[in-house]
């Protein structure tokens, strides 16, 4: 990508705001003329306990009434929460025990929605935490004493506490986001002060960050998330218990095909990868970056399409832009160096924090039945190796 056309980029052409990230407006709750499907979406912990979500849509003729073109996105993505919740109550009822197949009335509009929002009919990151939250008090921004689900599976404190810190994260990325395309762009036209003040201003939301995910533990306790929050999120490839992947009735583009998607995971935000890519922190092949790459899939488009942009920043040496410019003036301008490093230090702690919950709440909870793996993330790949060499690499780009 040429300096020009960096110049020209902005966050807004990309659903992003420097104060909100990757959040959107205040997401929508109910849908319009849709009063089967709200009340579903309503009751559905309730139903989860009592363990008659599939008896309840079994008995549904419809659960949308139409699908009208003339909706605006933000009702798509209310209507793909709440399929995406039901769907997933429905498959994972009994998680030892889950459902093949999904009844016409549910798969078709859930396929229709997702094919409108370009992802997977599947619970992803963006319906889970991007587009389900609500703001108590509207005039107060978005922080944690501030912020609730639209949509619970179960519901509690400890999976409402998993998320919205989720949400919150994605909040302080925000001006962290705006800092690092700056420094950027001061790269692309050789400002040195715009390059350094980019990247102080990511490191502040790189830190708010990190002492945001360093609370999780506060109100989510790792036993009550394996057993109680984590088998409603799992998908079907490389499934256990659905090795063949899952039956949605009455979809015509699917022929009756079996069809695998991944399960939702943090992995389809798209923070991480942004600041890799704008930090220039390369990672080897391995079967992570793979399936890291296939998470991509299931991001909102224009999101996968910043990132992408990202990417294609070089410099004439087909260097990552930023880390090529501060490199280069290592010896003449060290506060650059400096600041740089600031940044990838903290994009290594917060992967640190990651590792370690990701060994409390998974690796290290007795598995019972298959449907719940310890050995694999919710996205279906053993993790616990590759993270370690991730943060490894990212640590490497200190040294390089």
């Amino acid at each position: 990508m040429g300096s020009q056309s960096l110049a020209l980029l902005n966050l807004s052409d990309y659903e992003i705001s420097p104060e909100k990230g990757f959040l959107p407006q205040d997401p929508l709750g109910d849908l319009p003329n849709s009063p089967t499907l709200n009340d579903l979406g309503h009751e559905l912990p309730k139903l989860l306990s009592a363990r008659t979500v599939r008896r309840f849509i079994d008995e549904q003729r419809q659960l949308l009434p139409s699908i009208p073109s003339t909706w605006r996105t933000e009702v798509y993505r209310a209507a793909m929460r709440i399929l995406s919740f039901a769907g997933h109550a429905y498959i994972w009822e009994v998680p030892d025990q889950p459902a093949a197949k999904l009844p016409p009335q549910l798969a078709k509009p859930w396929h229709e929605i997702a094919q409108r929002l370009g992802r997977p009919p599947v619970l992803s990151y963006a319906s889970y935490a991007l587009d389900n939250w609500r703001r108590l008090d509207k005039t107060k921004p978005i922080q944690l004493d501030n912020i609730v689900l639209l949509q619970n599976f179960l519901g509690g404190l400890d999976e409402e506490w998993f998320v919205v810190v989720h949400i919150q994260i994605e909040r302080e990325a925000g001006p962290g986001l705006a800092g690092l395309l700056r420094a950027m762009k001061g790269a692309a036209g050789n400002k040195e002060e715009e390059v350094l003040l980019g990247l102080k201003s990511l490191a502040s939301a790189q830190t708010a960050m990190r002492n945001s995910l360093l609370r999780m533990k506060e109100r989510c306790d790792p036993y009550v998330y394996y057993n109680r929050v984590r088998p409603y999120i799992h998908g079907w490839k490389n499934s256990p218990s659905l090795p063949n992947g899952l039956d949605y009735e009455g979809v015509e583009s699917y022929a009756g095909q079996l069809q695998q998607f991944r399960g939702e995971t943090g992995a389809q935000s798209t923070i991480v990868p942004c600041l890799d890519a704008g930090l220039g922190v390369a990672h080897a092949p391995d079967p992570l970056t793979l399936y890291l790459q296939e998470m991509r899939d299931y991001m909102p488009p224009r999101h996968r399409a910043f990132l992408e942009t990202l990417e294609k920043a070089t410099d004439d040496h087909g260097r990552s832009l930023l880390a090529g410019y501060v490199r280069d003036r290592k010896v003449r301008t060290p506060d650059l160096w400096t600041a740089y490093c600031v940044c990838v230090d903290l994009l290594a702690q917060f992967r640190e924090i990651h590792i370690g919950y990701a060994d409390s709440y998974i690796h290290r909870q007795h598995q019972s039945h298959a449907s719940n793996p310890t050995a694999v993330g919710t996205g279906g790949t053993p993790f616990m190796q590759y993270l370690q060499k991730h943060l490894d690499e990212t640590k490497q780009a200190l040294i390089e």
